[in-house]
């Protein structure tokens, strides 16, 4: 049920969606119409809500895909394909502390405070005054600036935090900051970080050799969908392919100069392995 101070999402009949808070009083204008919150407040997720002209929305409880479609941006923001990835890789969930550099208009950082809860902690990281202005507007109407602390300045001389559980590196260079890095996370928290180029991405795999990290994972993210119509159901027109290289990885507790990148060994097993059948089969031919 729709309370006051809830935050809405009115959905027109051709799926056109708007986000509003409820405030007694306050009402919200469209070319459809006039609704007024008081009218609102106190109905079920769900219902079919009539403006003054007599056309219609539909009230619904909004999802953190909802309100990240809604966020207004300065710059090309995440795809929630990507974030929401990036939660479940990064194992990031209520009363989890995570820290983010490059807040940019925010959208990572309203999906980690939204799924961290209220118990968790986030702390976002910007150089530029007016992207980190714009994310604390977008967090703030979606009622999740609380949870966030903002920060304004460079990371190149390190984090204020230590022993956090995760870190994600929204920046094009981030081989260039993974000694802060590794300063800011505890033994085995998760690194992570997008990039749009494999040059960047073999760049970063290079810098890990000299860290202490492990665990590496390279991937990026297909969408497709389809048109939900049982007689001919099939993949819509367009789908949402390449939208940058998410790469992750675990900062471990080695010795000096101990390196452990788990993909380098399995593929060198796999060399090994092939080299072992080719020898076997040249024994088996003789």
């Amino acid at each position: 049920m729709a309370q006051e101070g809830d935050l809405i999402q009115l959905v027109s009949p051709s799926n056109k969606t708007t986000l509003v808070r409820l405030k007694s009083g306050d009402s919200v204008q469209s070319h459809r119409g006039v609704l007024a919150h008081d009218d609102l407040i106190g109905l079920p997720w769900g219902s079919k809500v009539h403006t003054h002209t007599g056309s219609y929305y539909f009230l619904l409880q909004p999802s953190l895909h909802d309100i990240l479609k809604e966020t207004r941006r300065n710059t090309q923001i995440m795809y929630p394909k990507d974030i929401g990835y990036i939660l479940v890789m990064m194992g990031i969930g209520p009363g989890s502390r995570v820290v983010e550099a490059g807040t940019g208009s925010g959208a990572l950082a309203v999906a980690l405070a939204w799924a961290v809860g209220a118990g968790g902690q986030v702390i976002s990281y910007e150089m530029r005054q007016e992207m980190q202005s714009l994310a604390r507007k977008n967090l703030e109407r979606v009622g999740l600036l609380g949870r966030v602390t903002l920060k304004l300045r460079d990371i190149e001389e390190g984090f204020d935090e230590t022993g956090m559980e995760a870190l994600f590196l929204d920046l094009p260079n981030p081989y260039d900051y993974l000694e802060q890095a590794y300063r800011l996370l505890r033994h085995g928290g998760h690194f992570g970080t997008i990039l749009p180029t494999t040059n960047q991405v073999a760049r970063l795999l290079s810098a890990f050799r000299q860290q202490p990290f492990g665990f590496i994972e390279v991937c990026e993210i297909m969408l497709r969908f389809y048109k939900p119509v049982a007689d001919r159901l099939r993949p819509t027109d367009r789908m949402v392919a390449h939208t940058g290289y998410l790469v992750f990885a675990r900062a471990m507790q080695l010795t000096a100069g101990e390196v452990l990148n788990t993909a380098e060994v399995d593929e060198d097993s796999s060399i090994n392995s092939a080299d072992s059948d080719t020898s076997n089969l040249a024994a088996d031919a003789s």
